[in-house]
């Protein structure tokens, strides 16, 4: 499974990148918003700490506009994926992207009869925001699996990228299933490397290791 760090601040997405095991961001308006700078800085400035794919999102939401803003930022830098929200106009934009080559994202996905329309327009990645889903008391783990499957039974290309995730344990179930990429907070990849055992285990050693001759 791929992770890719869901964020526009480009400190956490430093510390990401560090630990070599970083292999894409993701980031939206809201993200982009809270960093107080204009969104093509931020995703340039992205674009030299992080190679892998970088979705940067369309503000548009008419097929005109969609296809013209994400032209735009698909000359920003060749890791950009343009992300654009699961609407019609955002299907049909996908259809015209995608022919041109230029790599997509579809995001807001919330049923598996949205992710096969995604993939017939050729999305190369779709999110399915399974902790919004969670939220108002359904299974967004359901829907990754629904995607999964569907997307197995009928050779459908598009990557499923596993989205809203709010704890290790969602990405823990997420790559059981076979998604094919899951976007993280900073705060949850930090999570994933915690375990109270780990922490009394290394206390233990480094305890013994004080009666160790010199």
């Amino acid at each position: 499974m791929k992770i890719f760090v869901d964020s526009a601040d480009i400190d956490e997405i430093r510390d990401a990148a560090a630990m070599g095991v970083l292999d894409g961001v993701t980031t939206n308006p809201s993200l982009v918003a809270k960093t107080g700078k204009p969104m093509k800085q931020v995703i340039s400035e992205i674009c030299e700490v992080v190679d892998g794919p970088i979705s940067a999102e369309v503000l548009a939401t008419d097929v005109d506009g969609i296809v013209s803003e994400g032209r735009e930022l698909a000359k920003l830098h060749k890791n950009i994926v343009v992300k654009v929200p699961l609407i019609a106009d955002g299907i049909r934009a996908v259809k015209t992207l995608s022919g041109e080559g230029i790599r997509t994202n579809v995001t807001l996905c919330f049923s598996a009869p949205q992710a096969m329309l995604a993939a017939k327009a050729g999305a190369t990645y779709i999110s399915p925001f399974l902790g919004r889903i969670d939220d108002i008391g359904g299974d967004g783990l359901e829907l990754i699996e629904q995607i999964v499957t569907i997307y197995g039974n009928y050779g459908y290309t598009t990557e499923v990228l596993a989205a809203s995730i709010r704890h290790p344990v969602h990405l823990t179930r997420c790559a059981e299933l076979g998604a094919d990429v899951a976007t993280i907070p900073h705060k949850v990849i930090l999570q994933l490397l915690k375990h109270p055992l780990t922490d009394i285990g290394l206390a233990r050693f480094l305890e013994d290791a004080k009666k160790i001759p010199a």
